[in-house]
């Protein structure tokens, strides 16, 4: 068999590109994060969703307006024998058979315009993207996936449907690339994905845009044959093996090792908790009684996060020890956010007695649910 022979004229910059080697240098070739589902911090199952909020999946956000009542889980039904082992699950519990004019149901996820600079987006050579991802559903019918620029408010959107009940399909949309507005080159949010499972008239009662960037309006954003997933107690919809990338086709979907696709969730989310640790006590920092009353104790993020991030203590009941000399004394809440940058994260608890300034502390999470979460979700 002849081998072709490579010479220095075959491999000059000029002759290597991105496009032929179909990966950008300087990116992972998915834009999305967690696109698996397989990182699930906060919870794996959470019911009576009506508000929206990040509740399982790591980077995948409710956003919900009067539009049912749900649980969302991660759950294990997934297609077979393509290597994914866990999917998004939306479950209706409560129908909402004819939404208001106001009321919406999708799932997003956003991204950092620092991360998306190569797409050229805004200039005459902004890249075209493609959009793939496995779906099922009892529900059959028409639904909507939208792209949306949040540094210049515009938006395209397009249709794919379920063809058949309780099947998984494989989805993959091309949408144009945008030569007006460019992303802004920094960490806040510049574009989002939304998979749109309902909406009333305010987002479908307009001209739709069907795959023509522009800023026409809400009216626009959602195709008029949209499907009501809220309409019956019977409807759920599962997603994974979500993948965004330059170019006008879909690659196989990029899979990558878990403690590497946990580590970019954990730029915008961290928790510790004794949930995470089975039984027993975890000891979750140290610090030190800035008076009788008063301790400051530090956590380091295994990643430096987007931002300098907020703080979530659940209140639990005798949940949270803060040790002292020979003795600990148990609250009810972590403490609140004191001086941190994004990765050195210091938490000040007030409100507690028998301490001795200046004496060193460790704190321990004694009871179930007991958790202080950092958040820099975009």
């Amino acid at each position: 068999m002849a081998i072709d022979k490579v010479t220095s004229a075959s491999i000059t910059d000029s002759a290597v590109t991105d496009a032929k080697l179909s990966f950008n240098a300087n990116q992972f070739r998915n834009i999305i994060i967690n696109g698996d589902m397989s990182i699930a911090q906060r919870a794996t199952s959470t019911a009576s969703i009506t508000s929206g909020a990040y509740h399982t999946v790591d980077r995948f956000k409710t956003n919900i307006s009067s539009l049912g009542t749900w649980t969302q889980s991660r759950d294990t039904t997934v297609p077979t024998g393509q290597g994914f082992a866990t999917s998004l699950k939306m479950d209706c519990t409560t129908a909402d058979g004819s939404p208001s004019s106001g009321d919406f149901l999708n799932i997003g996820t956003r991204f950092e315009g620092q991360m998306l600079q190569y797409l050229k987006k805004g200039t005459s050579s902004a890249e075209s993207l493609t959009l793939s991802f496995w779906v099922r559903s009892n529900k059959t019918g028409t639904y909507t996936a939208e792209l949306y620029d949040s540094d210049n408010t515009r938006y395209v959107s397009k249709t794919y449907s379920i063809s058949s009940a309780d099947t998984w399909e494989k989805k993959t949309i091309t949408y144009d690339g945008d030569t007006t507005g460019a992303f802004g080159n920094d960490n806040n949010v510049s574009l989002s994905v939304f998979f749109w499972l309902g909406a009333g008239s305010d987002y479908t009662g307009g001209t739709f845009n069907n795959g023509t960037w522009g800023s026409g309006g809400n009216n626009t954003r959602v195709s008029s044959s949209q499907v009501n997933l809220a309409d019956s107690t019977s409807n759920e919809w599962y997603i994974t093996g979500v993948q965004l990338e330059a170019g006008t086709s879909a690659s196989d979907f990029e899979f990558l090792p878990f403690d590497v696709n946990q580590q970019r969730c954990q730029r915008y989310f961290v928790q510790y908790g004794r949930d995470l640790n089975g039984a027993g006590d975890i000891n979750v920092g140290i610090g030190q009684w800035y008076s009788a009353s008063e301790i400051v104790y530090n956590i380091y993020s295994p990643v430096r996060m987007r931002v300098k991030p907020t703080i979530t203590s659940p209140t639990v009941s005798g949940g949270y020890r803060f040790h002292k000399a020979g003795s600990y004394t148990d609250v009810d809440t972590g403490g609140v956010m004191t001086n941190c940058d994004n990765q050195a994260l210091s938490v000040y608890k007030s409100g507690l007695s028998g301490g001795t300034g200046g004496q060193a502390t460790f704190v321990a999470f004694i009871v179930a649910g007991a958790k202080v979460q950092f958040s820099a979700e975009l």
